[in-house]
């Protein structure tokens, strides 16, 4: 019986002894052998770091649409007749006098103020990203993050002691002579400007910073304009990424609640100011269950926007990555 001679390593010796200085080079090759890497399975283990959150996510996001859901389609325990019966009613409210009116303006104001924040937060986002200076580009993105969260009764009270109807610049300007208002749909526009325009920049840095150099001057060298780089390769690019943004800031604006209840009230109609007034019994009695509907309606939104952005965004993953 025969057996295979096994591998042995050979070894090179060289020794320079060249102007009285000896050195000595050692190499070993080793005839290579192919070896399969072990596959990692993930033990029983691994996946208890992630039951926090899949508890969380259940607790937080998956039991709370279930009630939506459920209270959507059945009557108010507090409502006549009693409650916990299958209706449609909610439902059909929900998209019916001035609650219609609510949901389209909370649609208009939310639409608007996200495409006005992608205009005015892409070129700042540019500018950013393209200065020379570190120390700007750092303290605009943290300035970014601090203003995008800001919102709510400080942000009310900000605008109305500066540009409500008694405010210092109000009054030093003489607006109101001009038809100026800050309760209004104007003026609640200016304030999610505010905080929308900061998350935009946060949110589009990162796909600037994914346009390669080598683009820019391969446009270039084919007597390309600046215009034309746009136009023809970073937009079409960028345009899923600003697309995420716009839903990013459709969705801040369209839940945002405390600012506007703090500030107009019921002037602009919105529709989380309509699920306020239902669940608290302002307009009617017996009405919390119209309220989930409402609720219902702003998800059915948010996943209509959703699906039209996860398409364009795993095609701006591939450009980009």
């Amino acid at each position: 019986m025969t057996t295979a001679p096994t591998p042995v390593p050979t070894t090179l010796a060289a020794t320079d002894t060249g102007g009285g200085a000896g050195a000595s080079a050692t190499a070993t090759t080793t005839t290579p052998t192919h070896r399969r890497r072990p596959r990692r399975r993930l033990g029983g283990a691994s996946w208890l770091a992630t039951v926090p959150l899949f508890l969380f996510f259940v607790i937080g996001f998956g039991l709370p649409a279930v009630a939506i859901v459920i209270g959507a389609f059945t009557t108010s325990t507090d409502a006549e007749g009693g409650g916990g019966q299958f209706t449609l009613d909610n439902v059909a409210a929900s998209v019916q006098g001035a609650y219609r009116t609510a949901m389209v303006s909370s649609l208009e104001l939310s639409a608007l103020t996200a495409l006005l924040a992608t205009l005015i937060g892409l070129p700042i986002a540019q500018a950013v990203v393209t200065s020379r200076h570190a120390w700007l580009r750092q303290a605009v993105l943290t300035a970014s993050g601090v203003l995008a969260n800001f919102g709510g009764l400080p942000l009310a009270f900000a605008f109305v002691a500066t540009l409500g109807n008694a405010g210092e610049v109000t009054k030093l300007l003489h607006l109101t002579d001009h038809g100026w208002t800050l309760y209004s749909f104007t003026g609640l526009t200016i304030v999610y400007l505010y905080f929308l325009i900061p998350l935009m920049v946060l949110t589009v840095t990162p796909a600037l910073d994914g346009l390669r150099v080598q683009w820019r001057e391969a446009a270039h060298n084919n007597r390309a304009t600046t215009v034309q780089y746009w136009r023809h390769v970073a937009l079409p690019i960028l345009l899923p990424s600003l697309l995420g943004g716009f839903v990013l800031l459709f969705g801040s604006a369209f839940a945002a609640y405390a600012t506007a209840a703090a500030m107009v009230g019921a002037t602009v109609p919105l529709v989380s100011r309509s699920i306020a007034d239902a669940l608290s019994g302002n307009v009617l009695v017996g009405q919390g269950n119209l309220a989930l509907a409402l609720s219902l309606d702003m998800i059915v939104v948010a996943v209509l926007v959703m699906a039209v952005y996860l398409p364009l965004q795993r095609r701006s993953a591939r450009w980009l990555s």
